[in-house]
């Protein structure tokens, strides 16, 4: 397995938001985490990135005990993230947003000296073009559309070559046409990496992805493949009627 997690728990103080949470991820899944609002599912996502310290519980990366490593840690051991709102540098070009994300784990002498920009610029090159977003290089970021700075962001998150690489709400915004290219782009990702993704959009994950996690007031209600999850009456009454 490439990630297991067992009996996550996250609380802010009375407030449980995640209560005993359990998750296994083949090398290679892609593994959406539904859920109505509220049910714990961002928070889920911020304790494997390590974004939130988890109150309670055990996260393993490739067997190993990553429950108490930083972000950046994490980072370097493989895990990328997209957060729901853009992050990106606005005032920078996207070919420089992707260098910065690309050079994040160069040594300060490297930086200093910009021995890596050449080796990194064919790779920037081959991300880019992935992402439909070739063309726009030398744009400024902040003149994208809200799907290409969605599509800039999760380019920026491969740009280490993730093993693991989370999303929460990638289509959050998006219109029909920009959700079912975000679509292709990552189901272009298979054989890449891993995926754990949050979305509210049941038509666009569940063509996306192998098995799915429903969580329900911060406990898991029911793991399975997309089949299992759609016929489950327990997810129905929870989850179906409740978004």
């Amino acid at each position: 397995m490439l990630l297991e997690i067992s009996n996550l728990s996250k609380s802010y103080g009375q407030l449980k938001a995640l209560s005993r949470a359990d998750l296994a991820l083949a090398e290679g899944e892609f593994h959406g985490l539904i859920g109505p609002n509220g049910s714990g599912k961002s928070t889920f996502l911020k304790c494997i990135a390590g974004v939130q310290p988890p109150s309670t519980g055990r996260v393993l990366l490739g067997g190993r005990d990553i429950t108490t490593a930083s972000p950046q840690h994490r980072a370097r051991a493989g895990i990328s993230i997209k957060f729901q709102l853009t992050s990106i540098f606005p005032e920078l070009s996207v070919y420089d947003n992707m260098l910065i994300a690309s050079q994040s784990r160069e040594s300060l002498v490297s930086l200093v000296f910009s021995r890596s920009c050449r080796t990194h610029r064919d790779h920037i090159a081959r991300v880019l073009s992935h992402f439909a977003l070739a063309e726009r290089a030398d744009d400024l970021a902040g003149v994208l559309s809200n799907g290409e700075q969605q599509w800039l962001e999760i380019a920026m998150a491969m740009a280490l070559n993730p093993r693991l690489l989370l999303l929460d709400e990638p289509t959050a915004g998006l219109s029909i046409e920009e959700r079912k290219l975000t679509g292709e782009f990552l189901r272009q990702l298979h054989g890449k990496c891993s995926i754990i993704i949050v979305e509210h959009d049941l038509d666009f994950i569940r063509g996306l992805v192998d098995h799915m996690t429903v969580l329900d007031q911060g406990s898991v209600l029911a793991n399975g493949t997309v089949a299992e999850i759609q016929s489950n009456t327990k997810v129905q009454d929870v989850y179906l009627r409740r978004i």
